[in-house]
C-alpha cells in the first residue's frame, strides 16, 4: 500500500510532484517570464511600439503556426532546426575531442602551452566574420566552412577552461598518485581529467554559448537553410514576426541544451564542488 501511495504521489501533476518541481527559484523564473509576456501584450495592444518593430504575441504565434504547417521557403521548420543543430553538434564534438586533450597537455606541460598559446590568443578575440571569408575560400560555401567557424568559436573557451582546470590541481594530489605508482596515462585519466571536470563543464557551457551566437554568422554566407538563415532572410522582408519566431526557437533550444548539461553534471557527477 505504501509503495502504491508513493507511485501515485510521484505521478505528473500530482500535488507532491508539483511541490517538488515548482521550487521557489523556478516559481520566480516562471513569474519573470509571465511578467515579460504581460508587458509585451500590453505594449502591443496599446500600440506603444510600431508593430513593424515589435509584433504582438498573437502575431508571432500565428507566424509560428504558419511556418509549422507550411514551412519556410520550401522547407519544413524541422528541416531548418536540423540543419542548424547538425552544424552546431558536429562543431561541438570536434571541439570536445580536441580542446580537452590539448588543454590537459598544455596545462601540464609548459613548452606545449608556450607553443599553442600565441595561436589561441591571436584568433580568440577576432570577430568570426573577419576570418569566415577565408574559411569559405578554403573549404567552400557548404557545411564544412560553417562547421569550421563554429568549431573555432567553441574551441578557445573550452581549451582555456581545461588549461585553467589543470593549473588549479594541487601538486600534492599529483605527487600522491605518482607515489602510488600511477603512470603518465593513468595520471591523466584517473587524476587530472576527473579533477578538471568542473572547469570542463563550465567551459563547455561557455563554448556552446559562443558557438550558438556564431551560428547566425555561419549561416549568413550562401546558406539556404537553418534557423539563423531564416531570421536573416526574414529581416530582408521586414517580417519581424518570423524574426521573433526564429529568435524564440533558438533561445528555447539553447536553454534546453544548457539544462541538459547541468542535469548531467548534477546527476552523474554529484561530487563536483565537494572535493577539496
Amino acid at each position: 500500500m505504501h509503495s502504491g501511495d508513493r507511485q501515485l504521489s510521484l505521478r505528473p501533476f500530482s500535488p507532491t510532484f508539483l511541490h517538488q518541481f515548482l521550487t521557489p527559484d523556478r516559481l520566480i523564473s516562471l513569474g519573470s517570464v509571465v511578467v515579460i509576456l504581460i508587458l509585451w501584450s500590453v505594449a502591443t495592444s496599446f500600440k506603444w511600439v510600431n508593430p513593424l518593430f515589435l509584433p504582438s504575441p498573437a502575431a508571432v504565434w500565428a507566424a509560428f503556426v504558419e511556418i509549422l504547417q507550411n514551412g519556410y521557403k520550401g522547407n519544413p521548420l524541422i528541416f531548418h532546426i536540423y540543419q542548424s543543430m547538425y552544424r552546431l553538434v558536429v562543431a561541438l564534438i570536434l571541439a570536445i575531442v580536441t580542446a580537452i586533450p590539448l588543454g590537459m597537455l598544455c596545462g601540464f606541460f609548459k613548452p606545449i602551452r608556450a607553443a599553442l598559446d600565441p595561436i589561441i590568443e591571436f584568433y580568440r578575440p577576432l570577430p568570426p566574420l573577419a576570418y569566415y571569408t577565408l574559411l569559405v575560400i578554403w573549404l567552400g560555401i557548404e557545411n564544412p566552412s560553417k562547421i569550421a567557424l563554429l568549431f573555432l568559436a567553441a574551441f578557445a573557451p573550452l581549451f582555456l577552461a581545461v588549461v585553467s582546470g589543470v593549473q588549479r590541481i594541487s601538486l600534492d594530489r599529483i605527487n600522491g598518485a605518482r607515489s602510488l605508482g600511477a603512470s603518465g596515462w593513468q595520471l591523466f585519466f584517473y587524476v587530472i581529467f576527473p579533477s578538471c571536470l568542473p572547469e570542463i563543464f563550465t567551459g563547455l557551457r561557455t563554448a556552446i554559448g559562443v558557438a550558438y551566437s556564431t551560428l547566425v554568422a555561419a549561416e549568413m554566407v550562401a546558406a539556404v537553410s537553418g534557423i539563423g538563415w531564416m531570421v536573416l532572410d526574414a529581416s530582408k522582408f521586414l517580417r519581424s514576426d518570423v524574426i521573433f519566431v526564429g529568435i524564440i526557437i533558438m533561445g528555447i533550444i539553447a536553454v534546453l541544451i544548457d539544462a541538459a548539461i547541468r542535469w548531467i553534471q548534477a546527476s552523474q557527477l554529484p561530487w563536483i564542488g565537494r572535493d577539496s
